[in-house]
């Protein structure tokens, strides 16, 4: 795994680029990530470029031996251009202009704006597609980040309905895919048909998921006019994109099959902070970040562009963005390098080489802090790039166990959780824990791909049961277990004929007849679990394999797939983890506390997220805290 940084050049003094690359090659650096944010620079007026300072700072770079992964750098639209087309600016749902002054202030819809970043980018592709210096590729930067894949412009409303009319064909078919005759909301023609907000009450719910399919779309489609053009111009270069932490707001599978490499920006602790752990998590791990946040997601982008993928931005220190911002413990830089290691990671960057002294990010640590000392982290690069260079390549492994994943499922649960507290991404987090927890490997997966040759196969929610997926589980030879909500939906966001789970009752025969939500702190006691959040009434011949206090079913089961009718509790999913991993044949480990385990082809990864000494048993012996232990498998 190659280590990298986030460099920006056209911040600092000429007469420093050479001694920064320097300095990152003696630290252990391969790769600087630059550009994304250049565009002003490049061209300071519309059609005037200044390519010099960028030659410069190319060469400067690759002089040192170090290669480039260049960004295109449409995520900042200068001034010149807002003020050449204002109206290429994001609508939010409130209706307000994103104004200047920021980044990603661009709506995806605008064909005026889509062409300039056709231009700049053809222009960048045309002049570095076939310099040695130039490793990979990036497109854009952190897609959405900001909260803007929707924007609800007249250039979105002119586009969402050209795709509405390509996917319903007549007006008549979206009526009734909608069910639009309620509350009188039918369309004479795709022409009347505005974005889904500034609606008195909540609006249609499948006018809101064909709108954040559309929105999706639009992301791809931007990001595969950029891969064209690099293609065309630097064959043969690997592209990528950085995706971000927790974030669903479109399809990355969709944008993933575009590109070669898929990257993420990792803030394990600013992550730690901003999302729904409980105050003794966030206690427990405040400088460590939780044990499976890096994890979680460096298994989800694997499964996003054919199994290869790597970390742009890592966190080194404080972040400047969460509520708070903690310093990482001492040896967690370096861990958190090496957990990517073992994951089958290609390439780890730190963001970024320098803390900037001027502008929003500020307060951001670097690897130096702004008057070029060396920060904290620094010792901690030089120690994992050692460690790298000791085992070699690592390569990752098919996992025992596979969780299915869907960008479309938490769209569907967002616009209708039905209860405050059933958040997608919240319950598919604890399904991918609860199997860490007992020290087994997990792929994530799109419900599209290949399950045959998994032990096991989890579905913590799917709403909408895409067509050939219920024979694709049926045909499986492994334990499957299916979780609420699952086959709720049909694609136009009606409940299916016949009720839930729809189409999965193939697999087992039961009807969901009514559910309901609990309120945070309602706990209703079963044996060895408690009911929480969600619950189903069941109607099957089968026999509950699980019941709760009342004997309602919990648990169903038949021929090996098994339907969960709750939000699970960490006890219960613990037991159902361990009785298909017992049906499976899959072995288990009983981890410590914040213990966590990943394999390699080569190599047993052991790590240690607590802020205490552990003994592990597996090891046989104790790691401190923010440690790792390496064995060969």
């Amino acid at each position: 795994m190659k280590l990298g940084c986030c460099y920006y050049p056209e911040h600092w003094p000429e007469e420093w680029w050479a001694e920064d690359a320097r300095r990152m090659r003696a630290m252990g650096l391969q790769l600087v990530r630059i550009g994304e944010f250049a565009w002003s620079r490049i061209e300071p007026e519309h059609g005037t470029y200044d390519w010099g300072w960028l030659d410069r700072a190319i060469e400067t770079l690759h002089a040192a031996g170090l290669k480039i992964i260049l960004g295109t750098p449409t995520a900042t639209p200068p001034k010149w251009l807002v003020d050449r087309m204002p109206d290429m600016v994001a609508i939010d749902e409130q209706g307000r202009p994103r104004g200047f002054g920021s980044r990603r202030h661009y709506c995806f819809s605008h064909e005026g704006y889509r062409e300039e970043c056709r231009r700049i980018v053809t222009a960048l592709a045309t002049r570095y597609g076939k310099h040695p210096a130039i490793a990979m590729w990036q497109t854009d930067n952190e897609y959405g980040c900001h909260d803007t894949v929707l924007s609800f412009s007249a250039a979105a409303a002119s586009a969402f309905r050209g795709w509405l009319a390509a996917r319903y064909g007549t007006p008549e078919a979206l009526n009734t895919a909608w069910g639009n005759v309620f509350w009188s909301m039918e369309y004479r023609s795709f022409a009347e048909v505005d974005p889904p907000h500034l609606t008195v009450t909540e609006a249609n719910p499948a006018h809101w998921l064909d709108y954040r399919r559309f929105a999706s779309d639009q992301v791809a489609s931007f990001n595969r006019e950029q891969v064209d053009i690099i293609r065309a111009h630097s064959p043969g270069v690997d592209i990528t994109h950085n995706f971000m932490g927790f974030f669903t707001e479109f399809d990355h599978h969709d944008v993933g099959r575009d590109i070669d490499v898929a990257t993420w920006d990792s803030y394990p602790l600013g992550f730690l902070e901003q999302f729904w752990f409980s105050p003794q998590e966030k206690a427990a791990y405040l400088r460590q970040g939780h044990p499976d946040i890096a994890a979680f997601h460096h298994d989800l982008y694997r499964g996003c562009s054919g199994g290869r993928w790597g970390v742009m931005e890592q966190q080194p220190g404080p972040v400047n963005w969460a509520r708070f911002n903690p310093v990482p413990l001492p040896g967690m830089v370096a861990l958190w390098t090496l957990e990517a290691c073992a994951h089958g990671a290609e390439l780890t960057s730190y963001f970024r080489w320098r803390q900037a002294p001027f502008a929003q990010e500020q307060m951001h640590a670097g690897l130096l802090r702004p008057d070029s000392t060396e920060a904290e982290a620094a010792d901690e690069v030089r120690a994992a790039a050692a460690v790298l260079g000791e085992i070699g390549q690592q390569v990752a492994v098919k996992a025992p166990a596979a969780l299915v994943f869907s960008y479309e499922a938490a769209w569907v649960i967002g616009i209708q959780p039905q209860g405050q507290s059933f958040r997608y991404l919240e319950l598919v987090f604890e399904w991918y824990s609860a199997l860490r927890a007992r020290g087994l490997d997990v792929d994530i997966v799109s419900p599209a791909a290949d399950l045959s040759g998994y032990r096991m196969v989890l579905v913590p929610t799917l709403p909408i049961i895409p067509e050939g997926f219920a024979e694709k589980l049926a045909a499986l030879d492994c334990p499957v277990l299916l979780g609420p909500r699952s086959g709720s939906k049909t694609a136009s966001f009606c409940i299916p004929d016949g009720l839930a789970p729809g189409a999965l009752q193939a697999l087992v025969p039961l009807t969901v007849t009514r559910v309901e939500s609990l309120r945070d702190g309602v706990a209703e006691p079963a044996e060895g679990f408690t009911v929480t959040r969600w619950r189903e009434d069941v109607e099957s011949e089968l026999e509950p394999e699980l019941a709760d206090g009342a004997g309602r079913a919990v648990v169903s089961y038949q021929n090996g797939v098994r339907y969960c009718s709750v939000w699970p509790d960490r006890a219960l999913l613990t037991l159902l983890v361990e009785r298909m991993a017992g049906e499976a044949g899959v072995e288990l480990h009983d981890l410590p506390e914040g213990i966590r385990v990943r394999r390699t082809q080569t190599h047993v990864f052991t790590f240690n997220y607590s802020a205490e000494s552990v003994f592990v048993p597996h090891l046989g012996a104790v790691l401190p805290p923010a440690s790792w232990h390496l064995a060969p498998r």
